[in-house]
């Protein structure tokens, strides 16, 4: 085997808070009918690389059930497979040690190569001219990188090169940033310097950016290159980027094209009727998906499969996921809906200019987006303003409710 993807898919995602509570970050839906993972899968598969292994561990049952045999990325071959590792002794500690946890696995599979990916970030690359970029160099670690604005370095491991990309200067989330050029959590090493890297280890060492990779260029002087990336790249890890990264998908020169034939994002879909628009539906900019009925407005949002909106209701600015259901004459503005919430009939949702943080998360919510959990039920005649978390046990026992709440 040449090269063997390994999927980091085991984080939290803490900062998207209710949406990630009952399931993982890369399970999160995304663009309406995909998964935050699919971009991943879909980068192996396009880049003719089927040999995947993906190590979960945070509630991996939703991701388990999307990824099954992996047949809707082409990875359910005879000669190839998608392979899911959970925890079996012990909780990872870190990137470095959930790959060294299942070392035993690497070294059966023995593949010349192993490409390290992250499962939580949408993007598009040919993975196929990396590992053909760090065959060239030699190399015996290659980091995808991308330009970041400097003031936003302190968030990424932070690198420079030499004129032939070869890494000579590498620091871990940096309070003062010397560079622009940040690494992408994205790496090819030639497995015997990994596995060599993993083994040697100290006690408390757990994490690529903070360990391995300092030790490689610094103590060993290993040949470590760059690889720059151009194309399109976001981490979808707060509640801002998030929406903000799902909206940018509704304008005309968005940098990443979901009806690309050349370059296809796969899911695993739902059967579901087609799309039904009512007489008086109005839609403008928007993305629906499969199953949904249309009885109102939706304006510049993303409706994932089954969703159903009422009469004389508008959707704007929002983000609503799989069959959750909103009543009649209701109004929502700038929202994140999760899966199979019920919003009742005149329901007010997202309105005034009180953009007073939320009093729980005010490092979380702060620009003015609700936030609704799974199953959450909103009963008719409520009025939410802004930067309200809104759990599945809520229990409304007031009509108004004030910016910044939380409703438990």
């Amino acid at each position: 085997m040449k090269t063997l993807a390994i999927i980091l898919a085991g984080g939290k995602g803490s900062r998207l808070d209710l949406l990630s509570e009952k399931r993982s970050k890369p399970a999160m839906p995304f663009a309406g009918k995909f998964r935050i993972i699919d971009f991943t899968l879909s980068n192996c598969s396009n880049s003719g690389i089927y040999d995947v292994v993906i190590l979960t561990q945070y509630l991996p049952l939703s991701l388990n059930e999307h990824i099954g045999a992996g047949k809707p990325w082409d990875l359910d071959r005879r000669d190839s497979a998608v392979t899911l590792l959970q925890p079996h002794a012990s909780w990872y500690g870190g990137t470095a040690d959930a790959v060294l946890k299942n070392i035993d696995f690497l070294k059966r599979r023995n593949p010349k190569y192993c490409l390290i990916l992250s499962g939580d970030h949408i993007y598009k690359m040919n993975y196929d001219l990396m590992v053909k970029e760090h065959e060239k160099n030699g190399a015996d670690l290659t980091i995808a990188t991308t330009t970041v604005p400097i003031e936003e370095g302190y968030r990424f491991g932070i690198l420079s090169s030499d004129k032939n990309n070869r890494i000579v200067d590498f620091e871990e989330k940096p309070a003062h940033p010397k560079s622009d050029q940040a690494s992408m959590g994205i790496y090819v090493f030639s497995t015997d310097v990994l596995i060599d890297s993993l083994e040697n280890l100290r006690e408390g060492e757990n994490d690529f950016g903070k360990h391995i990779i300092p030790k490689l260029i610094f103590e060993q002087g290993a040949k470590v290159y760059s690889y720059p990336f151009s194309g399109y790249w976001k981490d979808v890890g707060t509640i801002d980027s998030y929406i903000e990264t799902s909206l940018e998908l509704l304008n005309p020169d968005t940098r990443l094209d979901l009806y690309d034939d050349k370059w296809r994002i796969h899911t695993r879909s739902e059967e579901m009727p087609p799309v039904k628009i009512g007489f008086d539906a109005k839609i403008s900019n928007s993305l629906i998906s499969n199953g949904s009925i249309i009885e109102g407005t939706v304006i510049n949002s993303i409706l994932s499969p089954g969703v159903y909106v009422g009469k004389n209701s508008v959707v704007k600015d929002s983000v609503i996921f799989n069959q959750a259901h909103i009543g009649d004459n209701v109004q929502i503005e700038r929202a994140i809906i999760d899966k199979k919430v019920m919003i009742g009939d005149n329901v007010k949702i997202g309105f005034g200019n009180d953009y007073t943080p939320n009093q729980e998360k005010p490092e979380l919510l702060s620009s003015g987006v609700n936030i609704f959990a799974k199953h959450a039920e909103v009963p008719a005649g409520t009025h939410i303003p802004r930067n309200v978390r809104v759990y599945d046990t809520a229990k409304f026992t007031k009509k108004e409710v004030k910016s910044g709440e939380t409703i438990k």
